[in-house]
Order: structure tokens, then C-alpha cells, then sequence
């Protein structure tokens, strides 16, 4: 028997039994004679049959009341919205209307949620006294929805400040806890020949990804190692920060190697030290670009903001002028419809009209980044030219947004300007200029400009989407920060001398009638200066799907005439794919069944079929296997792959086989993290975790995390986590052991950026009793008694049933409880057990427990 979510006060243990009295009771309660003026349960009626249960004292059931005053954990939702989960003291407030349970909040508290407390002296003399809200702020009020466990709190608008939606008071991050880790990856081949032209060859590669925490300070380092076939071992320390959050400023500190923002210039490496703010640090209704919805209400009415025909945004205003500021960003397309619904029934209708490029920002949003080190080229020959770059936005009314930057080396100078706008029906364009004076070296000084274009619109109507649009020209003498630095070869010759004149980005889905799937296209084109070469790509792709079966068609073409290291090198080629997936959910779960075919102008055209899915409660495992035969003389080829994703990490296995070898291939990836209470394996952790504490409470599942469960001392690691806002780390109660209890199942974390935070659980340890408690004399005890478990302090309770019997869980070997039906020392009682031992756990002890 598993324990299902805890329905009443804190430290009471409500099971299913328990919960069966409590319906008992509400079915007695109803039992109201035809001559009261309200419901009534008569006690007396407990001692038909049962003289024994005289004297039970169940006032606090009466008129509806089928829970007790205390200390219940409950979801708080303001005005609607989900604010928080606290643990509230609740306490019985008599009323003509009705009794209810009525929570104890603080000024803190209800300053905490946004309350005008400066407007209300009687919540300010309460300090941290309970604060009668109703009678503080007219028109408040909070509904306990018991059942639910949900606190319902209503305070009228002009109450509170104005906060954005999904806002989360920066006092409430989580830095995290001193923490140890590393994520590892390691992968291996072994390749036996099977003609005299291959010979066998094995490969190794591992890459460490590892940190130090401490408060806020996070501290990576990236690391590679890899040992080709000659037997040769190379390790490589690819970068290395330090990095923290500015709160204040909603900012990222990073000191040590990185890369710089791309809105304004192109990214550049360096090693040094940047400031840049972090749209993550905003609520998620100020991220990104959404346009300011203006408009006039004559009554108290309802705003509903609906984009491709789903409602985004719905509130209540009152007369006058209103403004919304706090949309969440979309797709970056599609008009706002709005519409105002004013008290009469009587409505009004507008568009916004909406389109999104990457520079635009919301009116009055301030984003900036500030950098300042030495150039840091992947070529190991190129100089640490020191350099200084500055870039800001800000969003202007009207949807438009004015950005620009600066950068500054002994070598180089940029100044860079630019307009963002919003120009509604017809989309979103950015266009911008850059200023640059260059020395590159064995040259004369030059400068030059570059302009850029950038456009973005979605045509809900026929269904084109332009996900971005963007041409960019430069002048002969224009060269960029990058293409300066990196002709600085320490006095050796360089080849790096070309610098790029234009490019051309496309990006375009159109989806067709209903039913007739969709096209995507892609085009880039590059060209440069002193030189002929072109780089150009572009990919044309249809996709659709019919009763479940997935069908898609790819044709590429690329060319390019310089490989990654500048040498020069003639690849023109077409491609062209087709893929089908078929589901054979009806007799085999979770496998499909794939069909490609790929062909290549310059190269064969090949055809294989397959089979890949998955398996295991959880989908932990994935298989894939296939067969296909390749032309011009290659022939047949096969692969099987198999990947287990657990608790500790992740294994893969594969083998493949073509005309020339056969190859073995394996790898093993995941976490490790070292922290105050011992050493956790996980799987592979993202830059924020979650590390779960439940101890004792070994081979539990996380709610919603495939292969995620407690190890042998109850300790687990959530690998992914979304950083500056809540998160709900929730136990499977259905996989509890037979001996531990969960009091609470479910904790929220709001982790910074690159913490590891911890989800601290409490499971009750012990064995399951359900024992029948006996008064001097034989008779049971009465029925609605509560039981404490003296040695839990008072952690463990619960209620007495029929009969005398009372289920409880988490109890030690041997203990005491103390046993109440009334507040006279003549109704209490005390119990001394003893558990015999037994090898293994058989579920739930019957046993009986005198009260002395």
C-alpha cells in the first residue's frame, strides 16, 4: 500500500484508512433530523452498540468542518494565479454565514505577495500576528479548498503593486548548495578490416565537463582527451570561467575564456572578463519581444488577447485608459486580436499587429554587454591581440528599438548603429550600419562600412512564415574584428587574408491546405573580396504525415570552396532523401518502422529499412537496428544500437558492418556530484540541477524524469532544471518501499543560473501498523481520537476509526504513543509497543496496543 497525497494537517498521517473516517464522518454528519435548523451530528449516536466510545469528542467535525485547525501544506494561488506552496497555520473563525478554516498571513507575507501595505496600518501593527484580511482590505478574502489542498486568496487589483506575470522575488532564488561535479562522456570504437585496403584500427574519446560551487560563484572548465589509431593521447583544456549573477543589475559576470554577444557584431571569442544582462533574470512575460497593448475601457471589462486564433492573454480593468505590458514572447508572429468585453455584454475588437526580428526589444527594456580581454583564436598561431567591445539596446513606443556598440583593439575600430521595428501588417525589419577602421597586418590601414538587413514576419492567413530574412554588404576596405586578428600569425605567413563582401540568409515555411503537410526552404549565399570563392546552400524539404504513418522528402545543395582551415577545395554536390516512419504501436509498443533513401550526385545512392523504438516502463531503453545496401560497389551495411538511460547514468552499444570493416562501438556518459552529504551519480547534469534528499527512502522514482530514481542511501539528481523560476520536484509515492512514508511529496526550487539546488524530503522510516487500540477494561478507543508517536515528535499521527483501529506509519522498532480524545487528563492515555522482528517486510502489521 502506497501513500497517496497527504490531505490533512501537517504531521498527521492520512492514509487510505484514515481517509475512510473522514468520509465516515462527513456521511454521519449529514445525517441532520427533520427538526434542526442546521446539520448536526449527535455524538451519542457512536455509543449505539458501543458504550465504550462515551465520551468522543467531535466538535471540531460539526457543521461541516470534517478537518481540524492547524498546520496544513497548501498550493496558495492569487487571484487565480499559482504563487506559492508554504506550510500555513489555519485556525476556526466563527461566522453567522458559516465556520471555515482561515490561514494565518503575515504582513511579510502579504507584503511579499504584492500588497500596498503602506495603504493598510492595520496590517502594518500586525507585524507577524495573523492579519484578519478581510476585515484589513475590503473586499479580500481567502477560500480553503481542503480537498484540494489549495488556499485560494482574492485581494483587489488596487491592493496590489503591479508585478509582471510569472514574477518571482529575486529573495526567493535559490544560490544553491557548496557543490563538486562532472559530467563525462566517454566513447570508444574497434574496427577490424575486412579487405587488405582497411587495417584495424581503435579510437577513444572522453570529454569532462567539470565545476566547483560555491554560493554564487560557479567555476567550469571544459576538457578534452582523445587517442587516435597510432596510439597517440592528447588532452586539451578548451575553456575555463568563472562565473556569477548580478542580481542588481540582472546580469551575468563571467571572467575567463568565452565567447561575446551576437546581436550587434559577430561573436568573438576572448579570454577576459564580460558583464551582459540575462533575460532569464526577467519574468517570463518580459522576455524576449512582445508589443504594448493599449486601448479604453468604458466599464469594468475583460481583456482576451488571441494570436492564431488561441487565447495568449486574458485580465479584467477597470474604467479608462489601460495598457499591457507583460504578454508572453511567441513564435515572434502573428497579429494580436483583442478584444474588450465591457460589463453590458457589449464588446469592442482591434489588431495589433505583430512581427519579431532578434534586435527588438520591449518598450523600456535596457540590454546591454560589456567586454574586455585578449582574442582567443582556435588556430594556435595567431596573437592575443587585447580588445574592449560595448553593445546596448533599448526599446523605444511604437515597437521600435535603437541599438548600437563599440569596439576598440590597437588594430581595429568599429562603431555600429541601428533601428528595430515593428512595422506591423507587413512584418518586423532591422537594419543597421558598421563603421570599421583595420590594420591587418602586412597591410595598409583601411576602413570600410557594412550594412545589414534583417526581416521577420508570419502570414497566418496563407500560412508563410518568414523565420528570418537577412542580407548584409560590406565595402572592399570593411573587415571585421575577427577577420583582423586573426592575420596576426606571430610574424609567420598567413593564408588568412580574405574577408567576406556579402551574405545572403533565408529561412521560409509555408504550410499548405489541411491535410497537404508543409514546405520548408533555406537559402544562404557568401562571397568575398580578393577572392572568387562562394560558399552557398540551400534545402528544400517537405514533410506531412497520413493515418499516423510520417513521410518526408530533402533535397540539398552546397557548395564550397574552402574547408574549415582556409584551404582551398572544390565540393559542389546534390542530395536528395526521402524517409518514412511507420507506428507499430498495435503489435509492437513504442517501435516504428523507417525506410530511407539517400542519393548524391558526386557519390552512390543508398536504401536501408529499420526497425527502432522504445522499451522499459519509463522508455529508458532505445533500440535501433538497420540494414541497407549502398551502390557503385560498396554494398550491403548493417546497424544495431542499443542506449539504456538510468539512474547513474546512460550506456550505448552498436555494431555496424559495411564492404571494408566491421566495427564495435560503445560509450558510457553521465554525472558525478560531490556534496555535504556524500558522493551522487547521475546522469548527464545541463548548467542547472536538482539534487533530491530523501534519505533512507532508497529506489524511489521522480515524478516526470525518465530513469531518474533514489540510490541506496535515497539521494538523487534531477539533471535538467529551468533557472530563476519554479520548479516542481515531485516523488512517485507508487514506488515507496514497504517501510517508508512520505509526509511530503513534492517540494518547488527556484535555482540561479548554474546552481544545484536541493529538494530536502523528510520520509518516515519504519514499518506500517495497523493496530487496534484497547482501553483498561477491553473496550476500543474512541472513535476520532488522535495518536502521536512520542518518538517522531509528534511527526507521525493520525486518527482513530471504528473499532479502535488507527494505521501508522514510519514506526521504529519499539516506541510510545500518546493517545487523546478530549482535553481532560481523563482522556488521554499512553501506549508502549514492541515490534517483533521479521526478516522481510510483509506490507501492513495487524497488532493490538493497550492504553495505559
Amino acid at each position: 500500500m502506497k501513500n497517496p497525497k497527504r490531505i490533512g494537517p501537517r504531521g498527521f498521517n492520512h492514509t487510505p484508512l484514515a481517509w475512510l473516517i473522514s468520509c465516515q464522518v462527513a456521511m454521519l454528519m449529514g445525517m441532520s433530523g427533520s427538526v434542526q435548523a442546521r446539520d448536526y451530528f449527535n455524538p451519542a449516536l457512536l455509543e449505539l452498540g458501543s458504550p465504550s466510545q462515551q465520551g468522543a469528542d467531535l466538535t471540531v467535525f460539526e457543521e461541516g468542518l470534517t478537518q481540524a485547525p492547524g498546520r496544513y501544506r497548501v498550493d496558495i494561488f492569487l487571484n487565480g494565479e499559482m504563487y506559492d506552496t508554504q506550510d500555513l497555520d489555519f485556525s476556526l473563525v466563527r461566522d453567522p454565514a458559516g465556520d471555515s478554516l482561515q490561514p494565518c498571513l503575515s504582513s511579510d507575507m502579504l507584503e511579499s505577495m504584492g500588497v500596498k501595505i503602506a495603504s493598510f496600518p492595520t496590517i502594518q501593527a500586525a507585524g507577524q500576528q495573523c492579519v484578519d484580511l478581510a476585515q484589513a482590505i475590503p473586499a479580500a478574502f481567502a477560500t480553503f479548498r481542503f480537498n484540494q489542498q489549495r488556499l485560494d486568496v482574492s485581494i483587489p487589483q488596487a491592493a496590489l503593486n503591479a508585478t509582471a506575470r510569472g514574477y518571482v522575488s529575486p529573495d526567493k532564488w535559490d544560490q544553491g548548495i557548496p557543490a563538486l561535479l562532472v559530467n563525462y562522456n566517454f566513447s570508444g570504437a574497434n574496427s577490424s578490416a575486412r579487405t587488405s585496403e582497411r587495417s584495424d584500427s581503435n579510437t577513444y574519446y572522453l570529454n569532462l565537463r567539470s565545476g566547483i560551487n560555491l554560493g554564487a560563484w560557479r567555476l567550469r572548465n571544459y576538457s578534452t582527451w582523445n587517442r587516435n589509431t597510432d596510439g597517440e593521447s592528447h588532452w586539451n583544456s578548451i575553456n575555463t570561467y568563472l562565473q556569477r549573477d548580478i542580481v542588481a543589475l540582472k546580469s551575468q559576470l563571467i571572467l575567463g575564456d568565452s565567447t561575446s554577444p551576437s546581436e550587434v557584431f559577430d561573436s568573438v571569442p576572448f579570454r577576459g572578463g564580460q558583464l551582459a544582462s540575462d533575460d532569464e533574470m526577467l519574468p517570463q512575460s518580459l522576455r524576449g519581444f512582445a508589443p504594448t497593448v493599449r486601448g479604453i475601457a468604458r466599464s469594468n471589462a475583460q481583456v482576451t488577447i488571441r494570436q492564431n486564433g488561441y487565447v495568449i492573454y486574458q485580465s479584467y480593468v477597470p474604467p479608462g485608459a489601460f495598457e499591457i505590458n507583460d504578454l508572453y514572447p511567441t513564435a515572434g508572429s502573428g497579429d494580436l486580436n483583442v478584444t474588450i468585453k465591457e460589463a453590458d455584454g457589449s464588446e469592442q475588437n482591434t489588431v495589433v499587429a505583430f512581427a519579431s526580428v532578434p534586435v527588438l526589444q520591449r518598450q523600456g527594456r535596457f540590454k546591454y554587454s560589456l567586454t574586455s580581454g585578449q582574442y582567443r583564436s582556435s588556430k594556435s598561431n595567431i596573437d592575443d591581440t587585447p580588445f574592449t567591445q560595448g553593445t546596448a539596446m533599448y526599446g523605444l513606443q511604437w515597437g521600435a528599438t535603437l541599438y548600437g556598440g563599440l569596439q576598440a583593439a590597437s588594430k581595429y575600430q568599429a562603431l555600429a548603429i541601428g533601428w528595430g521595428q515593428n512595422m506591423g501588417a507587413v512584418g518586423a525589419l532591422s537594419a543597421d550600419v558598421t563603421q570599421a577602421w583595420a590594420k591587418p597586418e602586412q597591410s595598409d590601414k583601411d576602413s570600410g562600412q557594412s550594412w545589414r538587413v534583417r526581416y521577420g514576419k508570419n502570414f497566418a492567413e496563407s500560412g508563410t512564415n518568414f523565420s528570418l530574412a537577412s542580407y548584409r554588404y560590406s565595402t572592399a576596405g570593411f573587415y571585421t574584428l575577427q577577420e583582423t586578428l586573426d592575420t596576426y600569425t606571430e610574424g609567420r605567413p598567413s593564408s588568412y587574408n580574405y574577408h567576406k563582401k556579402s551574405r545572403a540568409e533565408l529561412s521560409l515555411n509555408q504550410r499548405l491546405w489541411k491535410g497537404g503537410g508543409a514546405l520548408t526552404l533555406r537559402l544562404y549565399n557568401e562571397d568575398y573580396w580578393n577572392d572568387n570563392r562562394r560558399t552557398q546552400s540551400a534545402s528544400l524539404g517537405y514533410n506531412n504525415s497520413w493515418n499516423s504513418i510520417s513521410y518526408g522528402l530533402n533535397y540539398t545543395y552546397s557548395k564550397n570552396a574552402y574547408d574549415s582551415n582556409g584551404d582551398r577545395f572544390k565540393n559542389d554536390d546534390h542530395i536528395f532523401a526521402f524517409n518514412v516512419n511507420v507506428p507499430l504501436s498495435k503489435w509492437l509498443p513504442g517501435a516504428y518502422a523507417t525506410y530511407n533513401l539517400n542519393s548524391s550526385r558526386n557519390g552512390s545512392t543508398s536504401n536501408a529499412v529499420g526497425l527502432s523504438g522504445s522499451a522499459l516502463e519509463n522508455d529508458n531503453l532505445n533500440y535501433s537496428i538497420s540494414q541497407g545496401y549502398t551502390s557503385q560497389g560498396t554494398g550491403a551495411y548493417g546497424n544495431a544500437n542499443v542506449d539504456y538511460r538510468g539512474g547513474l547514468g546512460q550506456v550505448n552499444v552498436g555494431y555496424g558492418y559495411d564492404r571494408s570493416q566491421q566495427r564495435v562501438n560503445y560509450g558510457v556518459k553521465g554525472g558525478v556530484l560531490l556534496h555535504e552529504n556524500g558522493l551522487t551519480l547521475s546522469q548527464s547534469m545541463s548548467e542547472t540541477a536538482v539534487l533530491v534528499k530523501a534519505p533512507g527512502a532508497k529506489g524511489v522514482n521522480v515524478s516526470n524524469q525518465a530513469g531518474v530514481s533514489t540510490d541506496w542511501r535515497g539521494y538523487a539528481v534531477v539533471p535538467y532544471a529551468s533557472v530563476y523560476r519554479k520548479n516542481t520536484i515531485s516523488i512517485d509515492t507508487t514506488t515507496l518501499p514497504d517501510d517508508v512514508d512520505m509526509t511530503l511529496s513534492s517540494q518547488a526550487v527556484t535555482p540561479t543560473r548554474g546552481a544545484i539546488v536541493r529538494a530536502d524530503f523528510k520520509p518516515n522510516i519504519g514499518q506500517r501498523v495497523l493496530m487496534t487500540l484497547l482501553m483498561q477494561g477491553g473496550a476500543p478507543v474512541p472513535f476520532g481520537a488522535t495518536v502521536t508517536d512520542s518518538n517522531g515528535a509528534g511527526s507521525n499521527a493520525s486518527i482513530v476509526g471504528d473499532a479502535g483501529q488507527v494505521f501508522l506509519s514510519g514506526m521504529a522498532g519499539s516506541g510510545k504513543l500518546d493517545v487523546k480524545w478530549g482535553n481532560d487528563a481523563s482522556q488521554r492515555c499512553q501506549v508502549s509497543y514492541s515490534l517483533p522482528e521479521q526478516q522481510e517486510s510483509t506490507g501492513i502489521r495487524l497488532m493490538n496496543g493497550q492504553c495505559l
